[in-house]
């Protein structure tokens, strides 16, 4: 369970989060929409406890994260295979297997820097897959790609994230129907006032 209790969050005199009450029960699959600079990242970080809330509670007590951020973070000195094997969790052959199912698996022993914009996003999704634990926290997942690597992307998404929550930004409600993602509704504020 994922528990935020009167969170409330500000960059200084710029608010953010106000009084925010939100739980996200185990196998829950849900979605955060709005437009950019609301605050949908800072909520995502607030949950994995990348930043603290200026006030309130936030539980997340047992539970394992992996996330794949809006940035896609990978170790430039590693290539694909290495770079999805290094926290992985899962055997080899489930790691080739989710390479395989994000159309990356020829493209394995390249290095970050000679990845198209798309290859790395799918490069960070499998780092992500790999990696498991009970909450996987996606920010903008499908961003870079086309219609075809997202049809891929979501195929491998579901088959190991299945049963398990999963929180994403999406931008297109398509995009979220695709993942069977169910809107959260999240009232965001800024300089105090509700959008």
């Amino acid at each position: 369970m994922i528990k935020l209790a009167d969170v409330s969050f500000s960059y200084g005199d710029k608010v953010i989060l106000q009084n925010l009450d939100l739980e996200i029960a185990p196998g829950d699959r849900v979605y955060i929409t709005g437009k950019s600079g609301i605050g949908k990242t800072t909520l995502l970080n607030i949950i994995l406890g990348l930043q603290k809330p200026s006030e309130g509670v936030l539980d997340t007590s047992g539970v394992s994260f992996s996330a794949v951020f809006q940035e896609d973070r990978l170790l430039p000195f590693k290539s694909v295979r290495d770079n999805v094997r290094m926290f992985a969790t899962c055997t080899e052959e489930e790691t080739d297997d989710i390479l395989e199912g994000l159309d990356l698996f020829n493209d394995a022993d390249r290095y970050p820097s000679s990845l198209s914009g798309g290859m790395s996003r799918r490069a960070s999704i499998a780092r992500s897959l790999a990696h498991g634990g009970d909450v996987f926290i996606f920010d903008e997942p499908f961003n870079g790609l086309d219609e075809e690597n997202i049809s891929r992307a979501v195929k491998t998404i579901e088959k190991y994230t299945k049963g398990k929550t999963l929180i994403a930004v999406i931008h297109k409600s398509e995009d979220a129907e695709k993942l069977s993602l169910k809107n959260l509704s999240v009232e965001f504020c800024k300089n105090g006032k509700q959008d």
